[in-house]
């Protein structure tokens, strides 16, 4: 009790509230925007949070994270544009209604939807954040570096026919974070002689420029748009009795986003699919779905707002973000000396409290301003998409110089951006190379501190939570390729079918 009470007077001042009110509300403007995005907005925002309390900082960021989704769903519902990526299948069913002349009534149920599928997993994430940091304990060096290893492994066969990018993405991720000044040896490692490089490339102006600035030049390189919108009429609170009707929808979907967010490299988009497919099948009119179906619309957003609060849970409870959102806020305690896992429930458990009741407090803020303020969001929408990359391009280089007032780390940001451009273009994958940073980091720092007690490869898995994640890592990779096989043979016959008829023809 004396916890929940700290937490909840932590919660209470003016700063955490200010900060939580600017995040939750600036995330739905964010996420109404096509083409910005929460990682822009975070990525922007990151180094003025670096000065700030934690509970202020990670309030702030956790608004975004958290009401970008709902933000991003009116455009989806409106002019068929997703506001954030993970808004797409809203796009399905949401746009349809809207042709068919019931914007309010799609709208209305995204946001109910989004709601429950929110509160639902900070739920989960108060029960099960606990248990799990009971079980951290037992992690030890060598059990962190197979969960982080395990972490890379599941991000990059997340990205189903591009695993071979993302594996090298990745493989670039971790060698970014070698570079510099080796804190064990104190000898340089990757800097060739260059004195910038002796401090390390910092994380932020890697993912400042391959999200913010990347994100600014294919705006400014796009040709100019500005999406046209009507005013929506009807009561929005009307989707909260009609989501109701389908609760066992709703709660499914949140059980996949709950379940997926925890796992790193799936998230909002496989959440989402599964959900969404569950809905179809089960469906007493499954022909609706992609036609204007509440049905789809829900699972969609209950799915993907399930996954923020859940992805908090191995951060919080392990220390091992699961995508790139998540790695940026671990920085943020990094920053400030608060460590998470077992340690952090043990020495900072009012801040773990303080994160629980924003997290709650976020999503009946977002929802009771969606549902007065719709319609002035419809005419922040009709930004000029160049006008837009202008802002992001000037926000993110203040934001990198004001990390270590460098000329140079703009120059680095900038080269991190193009890159980033060349991989939308070729649409390849970004997240891999941030999680590889982080997570290669923590595997080189566990790994040298378990192999002095190693005296054969085996004993690395000598452990009960070793070699269960062990296994787990040989089951991962055996049902990937299991699947890969299977595929390869279901497109066989076909390349046989079509070479039969070439050769008689």
């Amino acid at each position: 009790m004396e916890n929940l009470i700290a937490g909840a007077e932590m919660l209470v001042r003016w700063d955490v509230m200010l900060a939580l009110l600017v995040g939750s509300v600036g995330g739905v403007i964010i996420g109404a925007i096509p083409g910005v995005g929460p990682a822009v907005a975070i990525a922007i925002l990151l180094p003025a949070t670096f000065s700030l309390d934690p509970i202020v900082g990670l309030t702030m960021l956790l608004g975004i994270y958290g009401s970008s989704m709902y933000g991003g769903a009116i455009p989806a519902v409106l002019i068929n544009t997703p506001g954030t990526a993970v808004n797409a299948l809203t796009s399905y069913d949401g746009y349809p209604m809207t042709q068919r002349g019931e914007p309010h009534r799609a709208l209305s149920l995204a946001y109910s939807a989004s709601f429950w599928g929110g509160m639902f997993g900070i739920i989960c994430l108060i029960l099960l954040s606990p248990v799990l940091a009971r079980i951290a304990p037992m992690f030890g060096s060598r059990e962190i570096f197979l969960a982080a290893l395990l972490g890379i492994i599941l991000v990059v066969l997340a990205h189903r026919g591009q695993i071979f990018a993302a594996g090298l993405l990745a493989m670039f991720g971790i060698f970014l974070q070698t570079i510099g000044l080796d804190g064990v040896t104190y000898t340089q490692r990757y800097t060739f002689g260059l004195s910038f490089l002796s401090s390390g490339i910092n994380l932020i102006v890697v993912v400042l420029g391959l999200f913010a600035l990347s994100q600014a030049f294919f705006l400014l390189t796009a040709p100019d748009n500005i999406p046209d919108t009507k005013p929506v009429s009807g009561r929005m609170s009307a989707g909260l009795k009609e989501l109701m009707k389908h609760k066992r929808v709703a709660t499914v979907a949140s059980v996949f986003g709950v379940i997926l967010g925890m796992i790193p490299g799936t998230g909002e988009f496989t959440a989402q699919f599964m959900s969404y497919t569950y809905a179809q099948k089960t469906s007493k009119t499954p022909e609706a779905f992609g036609k204007g179906s509440s049905e789809g619309l829900i699972a969609s957003e209950a799915a993907n707002n399930a996954v923020p609060a859940a992805a908090m849970i191995p951060l919080l409870a392990l220390g091992i973000p699961g995508e790139a959102l998540t790695a940026m806020m671990l920085s943020v305690f990094y920053v400030h000396n608060v460590i998470p896992g077992p340690q952090l429930f043990q020495n900072n458990i009012d801040l773990v409290y303080g994160l629980y009741f924003a997290l709650i407090l976020l999503n009946i803020i977002v929802v009771t301003f969606l549902f007065f303020s719709t319609n002035l969001l419809i005419k922040i929408i009709r930004v000029p998409t160049r006008l837009l990359g202008v802002m992001i391009l000037i926000l993110s280089f203040v934001g990198v110089y004001s990390l270590r007032n460098s000329l140079t780390d703009c120059m680095i940001a900038a080269g991190f951006g193009v890159l980033g451009l060349v991989l939308k273009r070729l649409n390849l994958p970004i997240v891999p190379i941030i999680l590889g940073m982080v997570l290669g980091g923590i595997m080189e720092v566990k790994l040298r501190s378990a192999l002095p007690r190693l005296n054969t490869p085996f004993d690395m898995i000598d452990r009960p939570i070793a070699f269960i994640i062990f296994i787990l890592i040989l089951l991962v990779l055996a049902l990937n390729i299991r699947t890969l096989f299977k595929e390869c043979r279901a497109q066989r016959p076909d390349d046989d079918h079509d070479l039969h008829d070439s050769q008689t023809r």
